[in-house]
């Protein structure tokens, strides 16, 4: 098998930077050892396992649609291929003007109207660094960069081995928690940052990231998290205070909705006075 030490197609938030001690973990599990990926993102934690560890079951849970993106790279590529010519006047790294900004819109259309569109890809192609469009109407409102690779993506092999699944997380720890010798790979949206890029159904609130730590109860994990998320240390007060309950229950809450330009929440007042 072909080890990737990245995923093929872009991706944020891959685990490339842990990928010695992920394969270290893995060597260490005893036979017949079951590994679950339940936020499988770009399948690179699974893939990197599977490497490690080929006698050993890996479960990816496709939870941000990336086999999809594999599925479709040759259409990717060859959409890619086409749109090359089309920016090769614009210096490497620059922003693309009109005219040029105007045919590559038009080539996009073409495609867009013709069928599947890895947009996560294009806009790794044509946007500046760490800005995605979703699809075609973001895509014609950005500025665009030329930041076109000149090869083609290789995926070629990258999942062989995992078995693909596409899932809520919890319907499959349930599936699998009483598996003996199961280890539980946990890297979910992080707490505080932007997950806007991620393809997951439902915008996630505090309660979701908390629902998680359900997970590590009782259960041999991998947990992923950043100094830039607050939950690990949200977790060591509630450690520190078990017996707090919840001080807001039985409060009133009143709510006033604030909005204006990129702006949307609400304000909310709880009152326990009585």
């Amino acid at each position: 098998m072909k080890k990737f030490v990245n995923a093929p197609l872009p991706f944020q938030g891959q685990k490339r930077r842990f990928i010695r001690q992920i394969e270290e973990m893995a060597k260490e599990q005893k036979k017949g050892a079951v590994f679950v990926d339940l936020f499988g993102g770009s399948g690179l934690v699974s893939h990197v396992i599977k490497q490690a560890r080929p006698d050993c079951r890996v479960v990816y849970n496709d939870y941000d649609h990336y086999s999809e993106r594999l599925a479709n790279v040759e259409r990717t590529n060859a959409m890619l291929r086409a749109l090359r010519p089309i920016v090769a006047s614009v210096p490497h790294k620059m922003r693309i003007d009109e005219p040029v900004r105007s045919a590559v819109v038009e080539e996009v259309e073409k495609w867009n109207k013709s069928g599947y569109v890895d947009w996560f890809s294009v806009s790794s192609n044509l946007h500046f660094t760490m800005n995605y469009s979703h699809n075609f109407e973001e895509f014609r409102k950005e500025t665009l960069y030329n930041r076109m690779r000149q090869d083609d993506y290789d995926v070629e092999g990258y999942l062989e081995g995992v078995e693909v699944v596409s899932m809520d997380y919890r319907r499959l720890f349930d599936q699998f928690r009483l598996v003996p010798e199961v280890i539980f790979i946990l890297d979910p949206p992080y707490l505080s940052t932007d997950c806007g890029t991620y393809r997951s159904d439902n915008y996630w609130k505090l309660s979701d990231y908390l629902d998680v730590l359900k997970c590590l109860q009782g259960t041999r994990f991998v947990y992923f998290s950043s100094s830039k998320s607050t939950i690990v240390e949200l977790a060591d007060w509630i450690g520190r205070n078990p017996t707090i309950g919840n001080p807001f229950e039985g409060a009133k809450i009143y709510r006033h909705n604030v909005s204006g330009i990129a702006l949307n929440y609400d304000d909310m007042m709880l009152v326990k006075a009585a």
